[in-house]
């Protein structure tokens, strides 16, 4: 235990110095949106501290540290293409309105603090799996690998289909709602939560791996419940074409639509 203790305290002494640097270069950007490039980023740093801190030079731990690496890098370069050349993202133009003076003092700690809290607490089953140098690699990280890989394909899938949907002009006012989002409005998301449990399973094997449930709950958590789902579906909430769309499509988990569709987007 007191080596998981240690992981949690390196992986936050970095991360906390990460988002303060994060925090400085937002003041001179004058744009917050650095914190959603960022996010994926810091996840691959934490855990590559806790890695090399305990010199974790095991099967799994090299496992864990390659499947956490694509997921962030993957992560982070799609967002940074996704707002290259873009102005702030409006949930931070938002906040930048509403607080006011108070601005600086909350976006320190409201957006990169609280960020870099999450993450270490989400980083949870990664951080118990490299407080040790692993053994063999067991029918449990077999497991854990194929969950991982499932929810790889839906998210870079689901990903890949919608900015190809977003290109084409002729689908300006549209819905996506072909290919995976024909089975779930959102694809990209339930593919994130999918890796995550896969990583939780592969941790399963290592002692007080148990613990790392952690990190697979809270994100599910503020994906299904605070600033993923609800926040993306809150500003097309209201248009007829999406409210059609919601009422015959899964939330989350992909499933069959209720009402087969002739044609496609709507």
């Amino acid at each position: 235990m007191d080596q998981i203790l240690a992981s949690f305290a390196v992986a936050g002494i970095v991360v906390c110095f990460y988002m303060i640097i994060l925090f400085i270069v937002a003041i001179c950007r004058a744009n917050n949106s650095i914190a959603d490039i960022a996010w994926g980023p810091g996840f691959v740093l934490a855990g590559l501290t806790a890695f090399l801190y305990h010199e974790a030079f095991g099967s799994r731990n090299y496992l864990v540290m390659a499947l956490l690496t694509i997921w962030g890098l993957r992560l982070g370069i799609r967002i940074y293409l996704r707002n290259r050349g873009h102005a702030e993202d409006w949930r931070y133009k938002k906040w930048r309105d509403e607080w006011g003076r108070m601005f600086y003092l909350r976006s320190f700690f409201q957006v990169f603090i609280l960020q870099g809290m999450l993450l270490i607490v989400n980083l949870t089953p990664v951080l118990i799996v490299h407080s040790q140098k692993s053994g063999a690699i067991t029918w449990l990280d077999a497991i854990g690998l194929a969950i991982w890989v499932i929810g790889f394909i839906f998210e870079t899938t689901g990903d890949w289909q919608l900015d190809r949907f977003l290109k084409d002009k002729a689908n300006r006012g549209k819905v996506m709602d072909s290919g995976l989002w024909r089975y779930t409005r959102h694809p990209n998301y339930f593919g994130e939560v999918m890796m995550w449990w896969g990583i939780f399973v592969i941790a399963l094997s290592s002692p007080f791996g148990y613990l790392g449930v952690a990190g697979p709950l809270v994100i599910s958590f503020l994906i299904l419940f605070v600033s993923g789902i609800p926040m993306t579906e809150r500003g097309m909430t209201g248009d007829e074409a999406f409210e059609a769309y919601k009422k015959r499509t899964s939330v989350f988990i992909p499933w069959f639509p209720k009402n087969r569709r002739k044609g496609g987007a709507s």
